[in-house]
């Protein structure tokens, strides 16, 4: 076999060819070719959630693909529970909160370590944007709150939801209820079985056994009533976040992932119906059923009126007089300043 010697002008040629494709492909990783996306570049992203509804806008961010397309890599990471995404994130193993994380959950992060959240989309409920209720077995004879007294309530985990849940029984006038803390995706089962008599419980959760027919809603928007006074009131029981170091080290990431966030908001706000389709995979709602949930409102940081800021201090402020919160926090504070 003959072998061919290479000379150094052939050498030299080869390598320019070389260099010329190195070039071309590096600058097809950055750009793209034409009609693929941006290359996703800077640190990933990692997002903690719950499963429930009031983290629409996030789930739909996700699979809009608003977040590819700002360039940004996030990981969304599932917890049984707030606390549990709050805690993700004071251990450095998240950097931010979906909507729907409880907002006292996040405060009680804050105040062990200050300065670590900043907030900035919350999902306002009452009984107009329902989020918060209280269900019953479907054939309950309960009426009102007051019928509860004496009874087995349960509760979403962690010290919000265990809160409010007492608070709400209290100034519903059911007097003497206990409450016990269940995972939210066990409450209709737990309801079915007569393992409790009540619930205070997040959508789906209302929805879910409406349509099984197994509960029924005693009262929605029950934090708006008992705990700020209004039905109409915006409770700020959920929000979005992201931590203060994220923020810092990445600022353009930052607010490139805070204004992907903000598209999906826009979404569910003018397409809350096509919008429903991502509760699946998310929560434990699929199919039809998604059509039935009822959606909370959002308020990105930006939007928040001097109102809105009271009706959130005052919900705070009720953590302060249980003794949750072992000193006022302000809510202002926490607020994300774009």
């Amino acid at each position: 076999m003959k072998h061919l010697s290479a000379t150094p002008s052939s050498v030299s040629a080869r390598r320019r060819q070389v260099l010329r494709l190195g070039a071309a492909g590096a600058a097809m990783g950055v750009l793209g070719a034409p009609g693929v996306l941006l290359a996703q570049s800077g640190p990933k992203i990692r997002i903690g959630y719950w499963p429930i509804a009031a983290g629409l806008p996030f789930y739909s961010a996700i699979e809009l693909g608003y977040f590819k397309e700002a360039g940004l890599d996030v990981e969304p990471l599932k917890f049984a529970g707030a606390q549990q995404v709050m805690e993700a994130v004071l251990s450095g193993r998240a950097d931010g909160t979906a909507n729907g994380t409880g907002s006292a959950n996040i405060a009680i992060g804050e105040i062990a370590q200050p300065g670590t959240f900043k907030i900035f989309c919350s999902n306002p409920s009452n009984v107009k944007h329902v989020l918060d209720e209280v269900i019953v077995p479907v054939a309950s004879p309960a009426k009102v709150m007051a019928d509860l007294k004496g009874k087995r309530i349960a509760s979403g985990p962690g010290i919000q939801n265990v809160t409010l849940a007492k608070t709400i029984l209290e100034r519903g006038g059911a007097t003497g209820a206990t409450v016990v803390e269940l995972p939210i995706g066990q409450h209709v089962a737990a309801l079915a079985a007569g393992q409790v008599d009540g619930a205070y419980t997040l959508e789906p959760t209302g929805t879910i056994g409406r349509m099984n027919g197994t509960t029924k809603v005693l009262e929605a928007g029950v934090i708006a009533k008992y705990v700020l006074g209004d039905p109409m009131a915006p409770w700020f029981g959920g929000s979005a976040s992201l931590s203060s170091d994220f923020i810092k080290k990445n600022p353009e990431a930052a607010k490139k992932f805070v204004a992907a966030y903000g598209k999906g908001v826009t979404y569910v706000r003018t397409k809350a119906t096509e919008a429903r389709q991502y509760l699946k995979g998310y929560t434990p709602i699929e199919g039809a059923l998604t059509g039935e949930v009822p959606l909370a409102a959002y308020t990105m940081y930006n939007e928040f009126t001097p109102a809105d800021v009271a009706h959130f201090q005052k919900f705070f402020d009720l953590f302060s007089e249980k003794g949750i919160f072992s000193s006022r926090l302000m809510v202002d504070s926490m607020l994300y300043k774009g």
